[in-house]
């Protein structure tokens, strides 16, 4: 396993979930994957974490709300939202929550990587990925 900064991916979707991980993990980070938001807040390598990756539309509770939890509970970790179905107020509203970056399906995995590394670097700033 890569020995980079540790990346947690929540989403419900098995086959996104695995391919995010094996992108990171080639990029050089160390991975968790959780398949719903309880299943991450239930873990101990919750408080490790240095980014989130998380689908917005989950069973259980949303990605924003999974950010929102998190940062109530005192834990501000640099979030990556993605999502299929967009939203103009969900941008906004995640953005003005302090999620790192908006990624909307299809992305490319270049995508996805600047967005981990901005948060990773720039933890406090939201990021708008150029659309293509």
């Amino acid at each position: 396993m890569p020995e980079g900064p540790l990346i947690a991916v929540v989403d419900d979707d098995e086959s996104i979930r695995v391919a995010t991980q094996d992108l990171l993990n080639a990029a050089g980070f160390a991975t968790f994957t959780f398949e719903d938001a309880r299943s991450f807040l239930g873990s101990p390598v919750r408080t490790t974490v240095a980014c989130l990756v998380t689908d917005m539309r989950m069973p259980g509770m949303t990605g924003l709300e999974l950010y929102e939890h998190l940062v109530t509970s005192g834990l501000r970790i640099p979030t990556v939202i993605i999502t299929a179905h967009p939203a103009g107020r969900l941008r906004e509203r995640a953005r003005k929550a302090g999620v790192i970056c908006v990624l909307i399906k299809p992305f490319t995995p270049d995508e996805l990587l600047e967005c981990v590394r901005h948060a990773l670097v720039d933890p406090l700033h939201s990021h708008t990925i150029p659309r293509s």
